[in-house]
């Protein structure tokens, strides 16, 4: 999945980059975006391949954004990720309701996310 871009949504400087890293090494585009607004923005004008979404952001959750870039005609068709601290059942459950197409904790496992990303995108 080479060349792919990937929007990075985290407003941990160690949590952006290590995930940055980790999909640049990979041959991944990787957009960055600190704020659930700012993901919103460059959802709609840059297109990413996949989205991977941290849900306590300053301002708009992740949680919040997912679900309005889920239901945006022009964002709806790219998968989400969402990738958070949040371990338990109700959270995985809630960010799936919101339109995410999968949920992994951190400290995220490489070989997991990776394989996610690729199967989705």
């Amino acid at each position: 999945m080479a060349g792919k871009k990937v929007l990075v949504v985290e407003d941990s400087p160690t949590d952006m980059e290590y995930l940055s890293s980790m999909l640049i090494r990979r041959g991944y585009q990787v957009i960055r975006a600190t704020t659930g607004e700012e993901s919103l923005d460059k959802a709609k004008h840059l297109v990413p391949d996949i989205i991977l979404m941290d849900v306590v952001l300053p301002g708009m959750s992740g949680f919040e954004a997912t679900r309005k870039l889920a239901r945006d005609e022009a964002t709806q068709r790219i998968p989400i990720i969402i990738c958070s601290s949040k371990k338990q059942e109700t959270d995985r459950i809630w960010g799936m309701r919101q339109g995410a197409s999968d949920y992994v904790t951190k400290p995220v496992d490489e070989k997991l996310l990776l394989g996610k990303i690729a199967a989705l995108s």
